[in-house]
Protein backbone atom coordinates (compact mmCIF):
# COMPACT_ATOMS: atom_id res chain seq x y z
CA UNK A 1 0.00 0.00 0.00
CA UNK A 2 1.28 3.31 -1.04
CA UNK A 3 2.29 6.13 1.32
CA UNK A 4 -0.73 8.28 2.09
CA UNK A 5 -0.67 12.40 0.59
CA UNK A 6 -2.89 14.82 2.19
CA UNK A 7 -5.37 16.52 0.32
CA UNK A 8 -6.49 20.44 0.92
CA UNK A 9 -10.07 20.04 1.70
CA UNK A 10 -10.64 23.76 1.06
CA UNK A 11 -9.52 23.58 -2.60
CA UNK A 12 -11.53 20.93 -3.32
CA UNK A 13 -14.62 20.73 -0.91
CA UNK A 14 -17.61 23.07 -2.76
CA UNK A 15 -20.81 21.62 -2.66
CA UNK A 16 -21.87 24.34 -4.96
CA UNK A 17 -19.58 24.13 -7.71
CA UNK A 18 -21.04 23.23 -11.36
CA UNK A 19 -19.14 20.46 -12.53
CA UNK A 20 -17.75 19.99 -15.91
CA UNK A 21 -19.52 17.03 -16.13
CA UNK A 22 -21.99 14.75 -14.98
CA UNK A 23 -19.59 13.59 -12.81
CA UNK A 24 -18.53 9.79 -11.70
CA UNK A 25 -21.12 7.52 -10.87
CA UNK A 26 -23.39 9.31 -13.04
CA UNK A 27 -25.21 8.23 -16.43
CA UNK A 28 -22.19 7.52 -18.19
CA UNK A 29 -23.86 7.67 -21.50
CA UNK A 30 -25.74 10.97 -20.67
CA UNK A 31 -21.87 12.32 -19.56
CA UNK A 32 -20.71 11.33 -23.30
CA UNK A 33 -23.69 12.69 -24.54
CA UNK A 34 -23.39 16.23 -22.93
CA UNK A 35 -19.59 16.00 -23.84
CA UNK A 36 -20.35 16.22 -27.09
CA UNK A 37 -23.71 17.58 -27.86
CA UNK A 38 -22.62 21.74 -27.48
CA UNK A 39 -19.35 21.25 -29.59
CA UNK A 40 -21.24 18.76 -32.24
CA UNK A 41 -24.11 21.57 -32.52
CA UNK A 42 -22.05 24.18 -33.50
CA UNK A 43 -19.65 22.44 -35.80
CA UNK A 44 -22.80 21.03 -37.78
CA UNK A 45 -24.67 24.28 -38.02
CA UNK A 46 -21.50 25.77 -39.39
CA UNK A 47 -21.50 23.27 -41.84
CA UNK A 48 -24.99 23.14 -42.72
CA UNK A 49 -25.41 27.09 -43.43
CA UNK A 50 -22.26 26.61 -45.34
CA UNK A 51 -23.59 24.38 -47.68
CA UNK A 52 -26.41 26.37 -47.71
CA UNK A 53 -25.52 29.53 -48.90
CA UNK A 54 -22.40 27.98 -50.70
CA UNK A 55 -23.82 24.76 -52.08
CA UNK A 56 -20.47 22.81 -50.50
CA UNK A 57 -18.29 23.15 -47.16
CA UNK A 58 -14.83 25.00 -48.34
CA UNK A 59 -11.62 23.93 -46.22
CA UNK A 60 -12.00 27.32 -44.67
CA UNK A 61 -14.99 25.98 -43.05
CA UNK A 62 -13.45 22.56 -42.07
CA UNK A 63 -10.78 24.93 -40.40
CA UNK A 64 -12.47 26.72 -38.59
CA UNK A 65 -15.04 23.48 -37.12
CA UNK A 66 -11.44 22.02 -35.91
CA UNK A 67 -10.83 25.27 -33.94
CA UNK A 68 -14.50 25.29 -32.17
CA UNK A 69 -14.48 21.91 -31.51
CA UNK A 70 -10.97 22.19 -29.92
CA UNK A 71 -12.31 24.99 -27.80
CA UNK A 72 -15.30 24.03 -26.13
CA UNK A 73 -15.28 20.01 -25.77
CA UNK A 74 -15.70 18.65 -23.76
CA UNK A 75 -19.10 20.33 -23.20
CA UNK A 76 -20.23 20.99 -19.64
CA UNK A 77 -23.14 18.95 -17.51
CA UNK A 78 -26.71 21.31 -17.71
CA UNK A 79 -28.83 19.11 -16.86
CA UNK A 80 -29.18 19.45 -13.17
CA UNK A 81 -29.30 23.55 -13.71
CA UNK A 82 -32.60 25.26 -14.23
CA UNK A 83 -33.66 26.43 -18.05
CA UNK A 84 -32.99 30.08 -17.27
CA UNK A 85 -29.22 29.24 -15.62
CA UNK A 86 -29.11 26.92 -19.06
CA UNK A 87 -29.99 29.38 -21.51
CA UNK A 88 -27.71 31.90 -19.29
CA UNK A 89 -24.90 29.60 -20.32
CA UNK A 90 -25.22 29.24 -23.50
CA UNK A 91 -25.40 32.55 -24.07
CA UNK A 92 -22.66 34.05 -22.44
CA UNK A 93 -20.44 31.31 -23.85
CA UNK A 94 -21.33 31.59 -27.19
CA UNK A 95 -20.68 35.47 -26.78
CA UNK A 96 -17.44 34.85 -25.45
CA UNK A 97 -16.70 32.16 -28.10
CA UNK A 98 -18.03 33.95 -31.01
CA UNK A 99 -16.35 37.26 -29.97
CA UNK A 100 -12.74 35.84 -29.75
CA UNK A 101 -13.48 34.22 -33.13
CA UNK A 102 -14.40 37.42 -34.65
CA UNK A 103 -11.64 39.90 -33.09
CA UNK A 104 -8.88 37.18 -34.46
CA UNK A 105 -10.68 36.74 -37.64
CA UNK A 106 -10.83 40.64 -38.49
CA UNK A 107 -7.21 41.38 -37.22
CA UNK A 108 -5.63 38.59 -39.55
CA UNK A 109 -8.13 39.31 -42.66
CA UNK A 110 -8.70 35.72 -42.46
CA UNK A 111 -12.74 36.56 -41.96
CA UNK A 112 -12.90 37.52 -45.48
CA UNK A 113 -12.43 34.31 -46.63
CA UNK A 114 -16.35 33.47 -44.86
CA UNK A 115 -19.50 34.25 -46.55
CA UNK A 116 -20.91 38.04 -44.70
CA UNK A 117 -24.24 35.26 -44.97
CA UNK A 118 -23.13 32.82 -43.65
CA UNK A 119 -21.12 33.92 -40.67
CA UNK A 120 -24.55 36.60 -39.97
CA UNK A 121 -26.91 33.48 -39.51
CA UNK A 122 -24.50 31.19 -37.69
CA UNK A 123 -24.44 33.89 -35.08
CA UNK A 124 -27.35 33.19 -33.94
CA UNK A 125 -28.60 29.88 -35.23
CA UNK A 126 -25.51 28.29 -33.68
CA UNK A 127 -26.93 29.18 -30.53
CA UNK A 128 -30.57 28.87 -30.86
CA UNK A 129 -29.64 25.51 -32.19
CA UNK A 130 -27.86 24.53 -28.70
CA UNK A 131 -30.93 25.34 -26.64
CA UNK A 132 -32.85 22.98 -28.81
CA UNK A 133 -30.31 20.39 -28.85
CA UNK A 134 -29.83 20.43 -24.43
CA UNK A 135 -34.03 20.80 -24.47
CA UNK A 136 -34.12 17.52 -26.50
CA UNK A 137 -31.54 16.04 -24.47
CA UNK A 138 -33.45 16.85 -21.29
CA UNK A 139 -36.72 15.07 -22.67
CA UNK A 140 -34.64 12.33 -23.72
CA UNK A 141 -32.72 11.90 -20.38
CA UNK A 142 -35.28 10.16 -18.52
CA UNK A 143 -36.15 7.20 -21.46
CA UNK A 144 -32.09 7.50 -21.77
CA UNK A 145 -31.81 5.95 -18.23
CA UNK A 146 -34.31 3.70 -18.60
CA UNK A 147 -32.63 2.08 -21.68
CA UNK A 148 -29.61 1.32 -18.86
CA UNK A 149 -31.68 -0.69 -16.86
CA UNK A 150 -32.19 0.06 -12.99
CA UNK A 151 -30.52 2.34 -11.27
CA UNK A 152 -27.06 1.67 -9.69
CA UNK A 153 -26.91 1.08 -5.66
CA UNK A 154 -24.77 2.99 -3.38
CA UNK A 155 -23.33 3.46 -0.03
CA UNK A 156 -21.91 6.14 2.12
CA UNK A 157 -19.25 5.29 4.53
CA UNK A 158 -19.76 8.01 7.57
CA UNK A 159 -22.59 9.20 8.23
CA UNK A 160 -21.57 13.39 8.97
CA UNK A 161 -21.93 16.76 7.23
CA UNK A 162 -20.03 15.73 4.00
CA UNK A 163 -21.74 12.42 3.46
CA UNK A 164 -25.20 13.86 4.30
CA UNK A 165 -24.83 16.62 1.64
CA UNK A 166 -23.44 13.75 -0.93
CA UNK A 167 -26.79 12.00 0.32
CA UNK A 168 -28.83 15.15 -0.14
CA UNK A 169 -27.23 15.63 -3.83
CA UNK A 170 -27.85 12.17 -4.85
CA UNK A 171 -31.41 11.65 -4.23
CA UNK A 172 -31.70 14.56 -5.53
CA UNK A 173 -30.62 14.07 -8.72
CA UNK A 174 -33.20 13.46 -10.99
CA UNK A 175 -30.48 12.39 -13.92
CA UNK A 176 -27.64 10.09 -11.94
CA UNK A 177 -28.78 7.03 -12.49
CA UNK A 178 -27.96 5.64 -8.89
CA UNK A 179 -29.42 4.59 -5.70
CA UNK A 180 -28.65 5.48 -2.37
CA UNK A 181 -29.29 2.22 -0.63
CA UNK A 182 -27.90 4.02 2.98
CA UNK A 183 -24.75 4.52 5.43
CA UNK A 184 -22.23 2.51 7.03
CA UNK A 185 -21.61 3.61 10.33
CA UNK A 186 -19.87 2.31 13.59
CA UNK A 187 -21.10 5.19 16.36
CA UNK A 188 -24.38 5.55 18.03
CA UNK A 189 -26.98 7.90 17.29
CA UNK A 190 -25.84 10.19 19.91
CA UNK A 191 -22.19 10.10 19.08
CA UNK A 192 -23.04 11.00 15.25
CA UNK A 193 -24.75 14.55 16.59
CA UNK A 194 -26.88 14.94 13.66
CA UNK A 195 -30.42 13.03 12.90
CA UNK A 196 -30.92 10.46 10.49
CA UNK A 197 -32.36 11.37 7.44
CA UNK A 198 -30.99 8.49 5.76
CA UNK A 199 -31.11 4.32 6.04
CA UNK A 200 -28.49 2.65 8.25
CA UNK A 201 -27.08 0.30 6.23
CA UNK A 202 -25.20 -1.72 8.80
CA UNK A 203 -21.52 -1.26 10.87
CA UNK A 204 -18.54 -0.41 8.68
CA UNK A 205 -17.28 -4.48 9.17
CA UNK A 206 -20.48 -5.78 7.63
CA UNK A 207 -19.60 -3.33 4.32
CA UNK A 208 -17.62 -5.77 1.84
CA UNK A 209 -20.35 -8.81 2.90
CA UNK A 210 -22.95 -6.11 1.73
CA UNK A 211 -21.56 -4.80 -1.00
CA UNK A 212 -21.57 -8.29 -2.61
CA UNK A 213 -24.53 -9.63 -1.56
CA UNK A 214 -26.13 -6.18 -2.81
CA UNK A 215 -24.08 -5.95 -5.86
CA UNK A 216 -23.24 -2.67 -5.20
CA UNK A 217 -21.30 -0.53 -7.50
CA UNK A 218 -20.66 3.13 -5.99
CA UNK A 219 -18.52 3.22 -2.54
CA UNK A 220 -18.17 7.17 -0.82
CA UNK A 221 -15.68 6.72 1.74
CA UNK A 222 -16.55 9.96 4.33
CA UNK A 223 -14.56 9.47 6.62
CA UNK A 224 -12.59 12.33 8.93
CA UNK A 225 -8.42 12.45 8.23
CA UNK A 226 -7.77 11.50 11.51
CA UNK A 227 -9.26 7.59 10.58
CA UNK A 228 -6.18 6.64 8.11
CA UNK A 229 -6.16 3.43 9.79
CA UNK A 230 -9.77 2.59 9.46
CA UNK A 231 -9.38 3.72 6.03
CA UNK A 232 -6.81 1.65 5.20
CA UNK A 233 -8.79 -1.80 7.21
CA UNK A 234 -12.03 -0.29 4.76
CA UNK A 235 -9.99 -0.66 1.34
CA UNK A 236 -8.62 -3.84 2.56
CA UNK A 237 -12.07 -5.22 2.60
CA UNK A 238 -12.71 -4.04 -0.30
CA UNK A 239 -10.45 -5.24 -2.57
CA UNK A 240 -12.46 -8.51 -3.22
CA UNK A 241 -15.04 -6.44 -4.86
CA UNK A 242 -15.47 -5.03 -8.27
CA UNK A 243 -17.22 -1.63 -6.71
CA UNK A 244 -16.14 1.85 -7.83
CA UNK A 245 -14.69 3.95 -5.02
CA UNK A 246 -14.37 7.22 -3.82
CA UNK A 247 -13.21 9.31 -1.48
CA UNK A 248 -15.25 12.31 -0.23
CA UNK A 249 -13.30 15.42 0.99
CA UNK A 250 -11.73 15.97 3.32
CA UNK A 251 -9.00 12.70 4.09
CA UNK A 252 -6.23 11.23 2.83
CA UNK A 253 -5.74 9.18 -0.50
CA UNK A 254 -4.17 6.04 -0.93
CA UNK A 255 -2.36 4.01 -4.06
CA UNK A 256 -4.96 5.13 -6.90
CA UNK A 257 -6.51 3.59 -10.10
CA UNK A 258 -7.33 6.14 -12.26
CA UNK A 259 -7.24 8.91 -9.60
CA UNK A 260 -9.00 12.05 -10.06
CA UNK A 261 -11.22 14.09 -8.91
CA UNK A 262 -14.44 14.86 -9.97
CA UNK A 263 -17.87 15.41 -9.00
CA UNK A 264 -21.08 13.55 -8.10
CA UNK A 265 -24.64 15.41 -8.50
CA UNK A 266 -22.55 18.64 -7.48
CA UNK A 267 -20.79 17.16 -4.80
CA UNK A 268 -16.93 16.92 -5.33
CA UNK A 269 -14.97 13.09 -4.75
CA UNK A 270 -12.03 11.62 -4.85
CA UNK A 271 -11.43 8.41 -7.08
CA UNK A 272 -9.69 5.55 -5.35
CA UNK A 273 -10.31 2.86 -7.65
CA UNK A 274 -12.55 3.29 -11.05
CA UNK A 275 -12.43 2.29 -14.75
CA UNK A 276 -10.51 4.56 -17.27
CA UNK A 277 -13.28 3.69 -19.82
CA UNK A 278 -15.48 6.26 -18.54
CA UNK A 279 -17.40 9.62 -21.13
CA UNK A 280 -15.58 9.27 -24.60
CA UNK A 281 -12.59 7.10 -23.25
CA UNK A 282 -15.33 4.76 -22.92
CA UNK A 283 -16.55 5.07 -26.50
CA UNK A 284 -13.19 5.42 -28.05
CA UNK A 285 -12.01 2.27 -26.38
CA UNK A 286 -15.50 0.26 -27.58
CA UNK A 287 -15.22 1.94 -30.92
CA UNK A 288 -11.54 1.08 -31.52
CA UNK A 289 -12.37 -2.84 -30.59
CA UNK A 290 -15.38 -3.07 -32.66
CA UNK A 291 -13.86 -1.34 -35.99
CA UNK A 292 -10.45 -4.12 -35.43
CA UNK A 293 -11.78 -6.72 -34.59
CA UNK A 294 -14.22 -6.54 -37.78
CA UNK A 295 -11.51 -6.08 -39.82
CA UNK A 296 -9.57 -8.97 -38.24
CA UNK A 297 -12.14 -11.04 -38.51
CA UNK A 298 -13.23 -10.62 -42.24
CA UNK A 299 -8.63 -11.43 -43.04
CA UNK A 300 -8.47 -14.24 -40.97
CA UNK A 301 -11.93 -15.80 -41.56
CA UNK A 302 -10.32 -18.41 -44.29
CA UNK A 303 -7.40 -19.38 -41.65
CA UNK A 304 -10.28 -19.88 -38.83
CA UNK A 305 -12.22 -22.10 -41.26
CA UNK A 306 -9.28 -24.27 -41.64
CA UNK A 307 -8.35 -24.39 -38.19
CA UNK A 308 -12.12 -25.55 -37.08
CA UNK A 309 -11.29 -28.19 -39.85
CA UNK A 310 -8.19 -29.15 -38.19
CA UNK A 311 -9.45 -29.62 -34.91
CA UNK A 312 -12.04 -31.59 -35.70
CA UNK A 313 -9.80 -34.01 -38.03
CA UNK A 314 -7.21 -34.27 -35.11
CA UNK A 315 -8.58 -35.41 -32.07
CA UNK A 316 -12.58 -35.93 -31.26
CA UNK A 317 -14.34 -33.22 -29.43
CA UNK A 318 -15.93 -29.59 -30.69
CA UNK A 319 -13.77 -27.85 -32.79
CA UNK A 320 -14.58 -24.48 -30.32
CA UNK A 321 -13.43 -24.53 -26.77
CA UNK A 322 -16.02 -22.56 -24.16
CA UNK A 323 -15.11 -21.67 -20.93
CA UNK A 324 -16.45 -19.71 -18.43
CA UNK A 325 -14.49 -16.26 -16.89
CA UNK A 326 -14.81 -13.46 -14.99
CA UNK A 327 -15.91 -9.94 -17.19
CA UNK A 328 -16.32 -7.13 -16.19
CA UNK A 329 -17.34 -6.19 -12.81
CA UNK A 330 -16.88 -9.55 -11.95
CA UNK A 331 -19.66 -10.82 -14.13
CA UNK A 332 -19.41 -14.54 -15.96
CA UNK A 333 -19.08 -15.01 -19.56
CA UNK A 334 -18.27 -17.26 -21.20
CA UNK A 335 -15.24 -16.93 -23.92
CA UNK A 336 -14.04 -18.99 -26.86
CA UNK A 337 -11.10 -20.72 -27.51
CA UNK A 338 -10.14 -23.42 -30.60
CA UNK A 339 -9.60 -26.64 -29.00
CA UNK A 340 -6.17 -27.13 -28.62
CA UNK A 341 -6.52 -30.10 -25.26
CA UNK A 342 -8.04 -33.17 -25.35
CA UNK A 343 -10.10 -32.32 -22.55
CA UNK A 344 -12.71 -29.33 -22.51
CA UNK A 345 -11.94 -28.31 -18.30
CA UNK A 346 -14.64 -26.00 -17.00
CA UNK A 347 -15.03 -27.08 -13.30
CA UNK A 348 -14.03 -26.25 -9.53
CA UNK A 349 -11.33 -26.94 -10.35
CA UNK A 350 -8.34 -26.75 -13.40
CA UNK A 351 -4.85 -27.25 -13.70
CA UNK A 352 -3.28 -24.81 -16.72
CA UNK A 353 -1.34 -25.70 -18.95
CA UNK A 354 2.33 -27.42 -18.33
CA UNK A 355 4.99 -27.81 -20.65
CA UNK A 356 5.03 -31.17 -22.13
CA UNK A 357 1.26 -30.89 -20.76
CA UNK A 358 0.21 -34.88 -21.99
CA UNK A 359 -3.53 -33.37 -22.12
CA UNK A 360 -2.45 -30.99 -25.47
CA UNK A 361 -2.25 -32.30 -28.56
CA UNK A 362 -0.20 -32.08 -31.20
CA UNK A 363 -2.23 -29.65 -33.35
CA UNK A 364 -3.08 -27.58 -30.01
CA UNK A 365 0.57 -27.16 -29.20
CA UNK A 366 1.36 -25.27 -32.62
CA UNK A 367 -1.70 -23.13 -31.81
CA UNK A 368 -0.99 -22.28 -28.19
CA UNK A 369 2.03 -21.16 -29.09
CA UNK A 370 1.12 -18.89 -32.05
CA UNK A 371 -2.17 -17.48 -29.98
CA UNK A 372 -4.08 -18.90 -33.06
CA UNK A 373 -6.37 -21.06 -30.56
CA UNK A 374 -7.53 -17.20 -29.65
CA UNK A 375 -8.83 -16.30 -32.57
CA UNK A 376 -12.61 -17.00 -32.07
CA UNK A 377 -12.22 -14.70 -29.42
CA UNK A 378 -12.46 -11.96 -31.45
CA UNK A 379 -16.27 -12.86 -31.40
CA UNK A 380 -16.17 -12.56 -27.81
CA UNK A 381 -14.96 -8.60 -28.64
CA UNK A 382 -17.86 -8.41 -30.74
CA UNK A 383 -20.24 -9.47 -28.08
CA UNK A 384 -19.24 -6.79 -26.09
CA UNK A 385 -17.65 -9.57 -23.39
CA UNK A 386 -13.86 -8.86 -24.39
CA UNK A 387 -11.27 -6.47 -25.37
CA UNK A 388 -8.78 -6.42 -28.17
CA UNK A 389 -6.35 -5.25 -25.03
CA UNK A 390 -6.75 -5.51 -21.29
CA UNK A 391 -6.06 -8.17 -18.70
CA UNK A 392 -6.20 -11.58 -19.80
CA UNK A 393 -9.28 -13.38 -18.11
CA UNK A 394 -8.52 -16.70 -15.87
CA UNK A 395 -10.95 -19.31 -15.37
CA UNK A 396 -13.44 -18.87 -12.67
CA UNK A 397 -11.57 -21.46 -10.52
CA UNK A 398 -8.32 -19.89 -10.96
CA UNK A 399 -10.25 -16.52 -9.64
CA UNK A 400 -12.03 -18.01 -6.77
CA UNK A 401 -8.29 -19.28 -5.56
CA UNK A 402 -6.31 -16.14 -6.57
CA UNK A 403 -8.45 -13.63 -5.31
CA UNK A 404 -8.29 -14.55 -1.40
CA UNK A 405 -4.55 -14.79 -2.05
CA UNK A 406 -3.67 -11.50 -3.85
CA UNK A 407 -4.59 -7.99 -2.57
CA UNK A 408 -6.00 -6.22 -5.28
CA UNK A 409 -6.89 -9.32 -7.59
CA UNK A 410 -10.59 -8.68 -8.70
CA UNK A 411 -10.23 -4.71 -9.17
CA UNK A 412 -8.11 -6.31 -12.81
CA UNK A 413 -12.20 -6.58 -13.60
CA UNK A 414 -12.65 -3.21 -13.60
CA UNK A 415 -12.54 -2.86 -17.36
CA UNK A 416 -13.53 -5.38 -20.00
CA UNK A 417 -10.92 -8.74 -19.98
CA UNK A 418 -8.65 -8.55 -23.09
CA UNK A 419 -7.23 -11.17 -26.02
CA UNK A 420 -3.90 -9.70 -25.23
CA UNK A 421 -2.70 -7.61 -22.81
CA UNK A 422 0.04 -4.92 -20.94
CA UNK A 423 1.29 -7.99 -18.67
CA UNK A 424 1.45 -11.06 -21.66
CA UNK A 425 3.96 -8.45 -23.72
CA UNK A 426 5.82 -7.86 -20.59
CA UNK A 427 7.20 -11.39 -20.06
CA UNK A 428 4.04 -12.78 -17.87
CA UNK A 429 2.48 -14.89 -20.79
CA UNK A 430 2.13 -18.53 -20.08
CA UNK A 431 1.88 -20.34 -17.07
CA UNK A 432 2.05 -19.20 -13.54
CA UNK A 433 2.93 -21.98 -11.03
CA UNK A 434 3.98 -20.12 -8.07
CA UNK A 435 1.74 -17.12 -5.92
CA UNK A 436 4.48 -14.54 -7.23
CA UNK A 437 4.30 -14.80 -11.04
CA UNK A 438 0.64 -14.80 -10.69
CA UNK A 439 1.50 -11.21 -8.29
CA UNK A 440 3.53 -10.26 -10.61
CA UNK A 441 1.23 -11.09 -13.64
CA UNK A 442 -1.62 -8.64 -11.48
CA UNK A 443 0.81 -5.80 -10.92
CA UNK A 444 1.38 -5.35 -14.93
CA UNK A 445 -2.75 -5.70 -15.18
CA UNK A 446 -3.21 -2.74 -12.31
CA UNK A 447 -0.46 -0.68 -14.10
CA UNK A 448 -2.18 -0.73 -17.59
CA UNK A 449 -5.59 0.69 -15.46
CA UNK A 450 -3.47 3.69 -13.89
CA UNK A 451 -1.88 4.34 -17.42
CA UNK A 452 -4.34 3.55 -20.16
CA UNK A 453 -4.12 5.25 -23.83
CA UNK A 454 -4.86 4.73 -26.80
CA UNK A 455 -1.47 4.58 -27.88
CA UNK A 456 -0.53 2.26 -25.32
CA UNK A 457 -3.58 -0.60 -26.93
CA UNK A 458 -1.59 0.08 -29.74
CA UNK A 459 1.71 -0.31 -28.50
CA UNK A 460 0.64 -3.96 -26.47
CA UNK A 461 -1.09 -5.04 -30.11
CA UNK A 462 2.18 -4.72 -32.16
CA UNK A 463 3.96 -6.40 -29.14
CA UNK A 464 1.78 -8.99 -29.20
CA UNK A 465 2.31 -9.52 -33.00
CA UNK A 466 6.05 -9.15 -32.27
CA UNK A 467 5.78 -11.91 -29.58
CA UNK A 468 3.46 -14.67 -31.49
CA UNK A 469 6.76 -15.15 -33.65
CA UNK A 470 9.09 -15.25 -30.91
CA UNK A 471 8.01 -16.23 -27.33
CA UNK A 472 7.94 -19.78 -26.57
CA UNK A 473 6.18 -19.00 -23.15
CA UNK A 474 2.73 -20.59 -23.53
CA UNK A 475 2.12 -24.00 -23.95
Amino acid sequence: MAELNPINSAAVWNEHREPRSMGLGGSQLLNTLESALGPLVLVFSLWALAFHFENSVPPAYLILALIVFSLVFPGTSQLHLPIVRVLFNIAFQWLWLAGILLLTGYATQYLLDFSRAVILHWLWVAPTAQVGAHLTLRVAAPYLLKLQGPPRGAVIVGMNDQGAALARHIVESTYSGIELLGFFDDRSEERRGMKDEYKLAGKIDELPAYVKKHRVRFIYLSLPMTARPRILQVLDGLKDTTASIYFVPDMFITDLIQGRTDSVCGTTVISVCDTPFRGLNGFLKRASDIVLSILILLLVSPIMLMIMLAVRLGSPGPAIFKQRRYGLDGEQIVVYKFRSMAVTEDGNTIQQARKHDSRVTRLGGFLRKTSLDELPQFINVLQGRMSIVGPRPHAVAHNELYRKLIKGYMVRHKVRPGITGWAQVNGQRGETDTLEKMQSRIDYDLDYLRNWSLKLDLIVILKTVRLVFKDGSAY
